[in-house]
């Protein structure tokens, strides 16, 4: 949702019209600045890989319009924006920038304290501020902002996790069915088999046509059993919601949140196929949590070109993902391969991509 970033940015034209027409350096300074602005801004939110240069290059900016400009309306962009990217990095980061916004509005607000005491007021008519207590909006911004988009991860954590329940439930119902199939339908087919072979070694000496029909009920029942076994072991094989509600829950207790794009497709993929991509998905995020140091994952699940696929992009260390000799990657690999499918692993500017596909059957 990049347009809650976009939408403040109709606010930047009105502060550079404040400058027009141009009537001196400082104008043109200030012009420059909005405009270094407004790049900047749209670089921090198409670039994820450069937010450690584009968030402290915004606060930058932003705090000379508010020190040396007395502009604390330009803060309230970098409160709404900044505070959205922040979530769900390590609390030093959180703190680092809180600290940094309201150490930037206390020395605007000294400052202007001590150059214009008497124009301090909270008539709405005049003084400096014109109603000193719109600045209430610029001090609770960012509080406001990452409270919301805490709020906002969490409804969609929530909403991803109810759609796995349900699946989960779902797939309880046809638990049932396979129990019940094995307890009837196999211990039918077992019996049918016993009894079959009893009445050929009963009739070995009677017709030749009796044994032949017996024969092939027996191979039929077996054929059939086989058949049973086989439906009840697809009913149990792990699908991609379990997978991802048990994964979630693993990110969420190390402090990594989780975005999936295409869930609601791929848990309609075939059986044999969600199984497959189940276990490397567990061991992707297994080594993600141990190695990677990353703050989220993202999962694309994609159907095309008559093969399924899925990427888990990370966005940590990149360089202790990726080990020599890693049972788990070799393990990966073993079992894409054996399906005929595809598996790679690359760094990339985010961190690492693990990629898999399988062909439809």
């Amino acid at each position: 949702m990049k347009w809650e970033y976009y939408i403040w940015l109709l606010y930047i034209p009105y502060n550079i019209s404040l400058y027009l027409p141009i009537k001196s350096a400082t104008d043109a300074f200030w012009i420059v600045m909005c405009l270094g602005f407004l790049a900047d801004y749209i670089w921090a939110a198409e670039k994820p890989e450069w937010q450690k240069v584009s968030i402290p290059l915004e606060i930058l900016i932003t705090g000379i319009f508010t020190i040396f400009n007395f502009n604390f309306y330009m803060m309230v962009f970098t409160a709404w924006q900044v505070a959205f990217l922040i979530v769900g990095r390590p609390k030093k980061y959180v703190m680092a920038f809180f600290g940094a916004y309201y150490t930037i509005l206390i020395i605007g607000l000294v400052e202007v304290i001590g150059l214009f005491p008497t124009q301090i007021t909270t008539n709405t008519g005049g003084g400096i501020f014109g109603n000193i207590m719109g600045l209430a909006f610029p001090i609770i911004s960012p509080i406001m902002s990452y409270a919301f988009a805490v709020s906002i991860r969490y409804r969609r954590k929530m909403r991803q996790d109810n759609r796995r329940l349900e699946t989960i439930v779902r797939r309880g119902e046809r638990e049932r069915i396979a129990r019940d199939l094995h307890d009837t339908l196999g211990q039918s087919f077992s019996m049918i088999t016993v009894k079959t072979e009893l009445a050929k070694k009963l009739l070995e000496k009677g017709s030749d046509q009796v044994g032949r029909e017996l024969e092939d009920i027996a191979t039929t029942s077996r054929a059939n059993l086989q058949l049973v076994r086989q439906i009840v072991n697809d009913l149990h094989q792990q699908s991609l919601s379990e997978a991802l509600f048990i994964q979630s829950k693993n990110l969420t207790d190390a402090n990594i949140f989780m975005m999936t794009e295409g869930e609601n497709e791929a848990i309609n993929w075939p059986t044999e196929v969600q199984n497959e991509f189940a276990a490397v998905i567990i061991e992707a995020i297994t080594n993600i949590i141990r190695h990677a140091q990353a703050r989220t994952v993202q999962i694309r699940f994609m159907h095309a070109e008559g093969r399924y696929r899925i990427e888990v992009q990370d966005d940590g260390h990149a360089q202790t993902f990726i080990r020599q000799g890693s049972n788990g990657i070799s393990g990966m690999q073993a079992r894409m391969r054996a399906k005929h499918g595809e598996f790679d692993i690359q760094q990339n500017k985010i961190g690492t991509q693990v990629s898999f596909n399988l062909p439809e059957e």
